[in-house]
């Protein structure tokens, strides 16, 4: 599973859209201190220098790993210096999925490395997991409607307005599509209908007859054809030189909102806040989630801006 740097002679671009030419590979926000949820700063790194392949002898990240990850819950990994501890890099290991989708990733003196470059930190940070952290982010959609059940379409663009399902995550105050970690044997469309029912319907705290018919109208919203928005690397304040995050982001769209309309958003879990959010170019959400949105703004012949221009700007 070992990779030479030399098999690395350049990272692929992350394919953030189909219409834009300058593909870029983010990784900006896994480069910020302090660290979250800590006082811990990061060693800084030039934005020159982020790429593994530019030599830098000097370099000498801060090493930190969160106590609730060193507590050994469930979800993390344990310390690769553990003797009963061996996990299979670039492999399915056992129920634990520990490829990349975005390749192979080099492994050096046993560690798993960002293959996004050096943030700064070395070690696992709040990640439980060495290497990549499969997340799945489930994105609702539906167009927004007069009173009379007309679509709206934007005053300037002419194209109608389409809006998501956000919540406000409790950990960061920030915006952000709901979604969560894929659970070791989980299969992603299952982790989706979970994380969106557990943080935008507070389906946990429901009563067995209220999940079940929760879970009724959840099926008949993600039993329809689904629209795989962005598959790869995420750019994540959580990110480490050893741990990162890594996603599947899908698209369930509510042509007619009759489902949707059906369903009453409840912040549950770590979800502070859950509301139907307009989508355009001014919104500020958590991680590189604007990309993801953007890109199902496009799918769908959405509003985003009342700039032509900005449709190819990041």
């Amino acid at each position: 599973s070992n990779l030479s740097a030399a098999h690395w002679s350049h990272l692929q671009p992350l394919k953030m859209s189909n219409s834009c030419a300058a593909d870029k590979f983010y990784h900006s926000k896994a480069l910020t201190s302090p660290y979250p949820g800590s006082n811990v700063e990061r060693s800084r790194v030039p934005q020159d220098k982020v790429g593994w392949l530019t030599e830098w002898r000097d370099y000498k990240p801060v090493e930190y790993t969160s106590v609730a990850v060193l507590a050994g819950p469930s979800w993390a990994d344990p310390q690769l210096s553990d003797k009963n501890f061996s996990p299979q890099f670039n492999e399915r290991d056992g129920e634990v999925e520990r490829k990349s989708l975005n390749g192979l990733y080099v492994v050096e003196n046993g560690r798993p490395r960002n293959p996004a470059g050096r943030t700064g930190l070395a070690g696992r940070g709040l990640l439980g997991r060495w290497g990549p952290n499969h997340a799945a982010d489930p994105i609702i959609t539906r167009w927004k409607r007069d009173s009379s059940g007309n679509k709206i379409a934007h005053p300037v663009t002419g194209k109608n307005i389409l809006q998501f399902v956000a919540i406000k995550r409790r950990d960061c105050g920030e915006w952000a599509i709901p979604g969560g970690m894929v659970d070791p044997g989980e299969k992603i469309t299952a982790t989706l209908k979970r994380e969106f029912g557990e943080e935008a319907l507070n389906s946990l705290q429901k009563s067995p007859k209220e999940k079940e018919e929760l879970e009724k109208q959840l099926q008949r919203l993600f039993s329809q054809e689904a629209f795989v928005v962005y598959r790869g690397y995420v750019d994540d304040p959580r990110n480490t030189d050893n741990a990162w995050m890594e996603t599947e982001a899908v698209n369930y769209h509510d042509e007619s909102g009759e489902t949707m309309d059906n369903l009453p958003l409840e912040a549950g879990d770590d979800a502070g806040q859950v509301k139907w959010v307009d989508i355009s170019e001014k919104l500020k959400l958590y991680a590189n989630h604007i990309h993801f949105i953007k890109l199902v703004t496009e799918k769908r012949g959405a509003h985003w801006s009342e700039d032509p221009a900005s449709e190819c700007r990041d």
